[in-house]
């Protein structure tokens, strides 16, 4: 296995940071790293928002699902999924472009995902740890206002990145689903109930598949963090609806 694979491989979620800073130099090439990452049509349709306020980082570690913490991490990256500066190129060179739509938010999803990728790779080859926070999708209207954010720019993904402790350098990575259940070839593969539990089973260890599998759902799925970010993604969605159209 080489390097890369190995580092893949490795890494895992770091919650907890030692004291030692992340330095200027390991800072940029991170940030380097993540706008090297595959873009559609090589437009970069993200914007990386460089958290370095300690009062806002303590507003966002109560915000996203009152995570304190996210307030101790050395580097806090949003990545926004960035539909307003092409619009505005356009604009301000005279076109008459159609407003943006589902597609356009998509496809920069998908740029801000390889790019924020690209930097927690480029941050475990140095030794730095980074936990992904989905919950920067919730709260539309306070994150809105929090980050000054315009309409057509939605904060799709979020890192904090330090150096980890040593209780979470030695904290086993969690197990994932064999390639089997994951990977299906030339088309998707719709799995029975016995496969599904074949393919989940193993998390459950000691206790029944079914009471695991219940609280699961309960404490993910069916949980109030849950049913708000798909209420706040539903309400930065709006924005993007009838995008057809052409600007006035």
């Amino acid at each position: 296995m080489n390097e890369i694979l190995a580092g893949l491989h490795a890494r895992k979620s770091v919650r907890a940071f030692s004291g030692e800073p992340v330095t200027p130099q390991e800072k940029r090439a991170i940030l380097e790293a993540a706008c090297a990452a595959p873009t559609a049509g090589n437009q970069q349709l993200y914007t990386i928002l460089d958290i370095t306020d300690p009062a806002l980082k303590d507003r966002l570690a109560e915000t996203c699902d009152h995570q304190p913490f996210i307030a101790g991490a050395p580097v806090v990256l949003i990545f926004c999924a960035d539909c307003q500066k092409w619009y505005d190129a356009y604009r301000a060179a005279g076109c008459a472009p159609r407003r943006p739509g589902a597609g356009d938010l998509m496809l920069a999803v998908t740029d801000c995902a390889v790019a924020a990728q690209n930097a927690v790779t480029a941050a475990e080859s140095l030794g730095i740890g980074s936990c992904y926070i989905g919950d920067i999708m919730e709260q539309c209207r306070i994150h809105r206002t929090l980050l000054a954010l315009p309409d057509y720019v939605f904060p799709a993904v979020m890192l904090v990145l330090g150096r980890p402790t040593q209780q979470q350098k030695a904290r086993p990575k969690p197990g994932r689903c064999g390639l089997k259940h994951i990977v299906h070839e030339n088309g998707y593969r719709r799995m029975d109930a016995g496969e599904l539990r074949q393919m989940l089973a193993w998390k459950a260890e000691e206790r029944p598949y079914a009471d695991w599998l219940r609280a699961f759902c309960d404490r993910k799925y069916d949980s109030g963090f849950s049913r708000e970010m798909t209420r706040s993604v539903e309400e930065y969605l709006s924005s993007f609806r009838g995008g057809g159209s052409s600007y006035p």
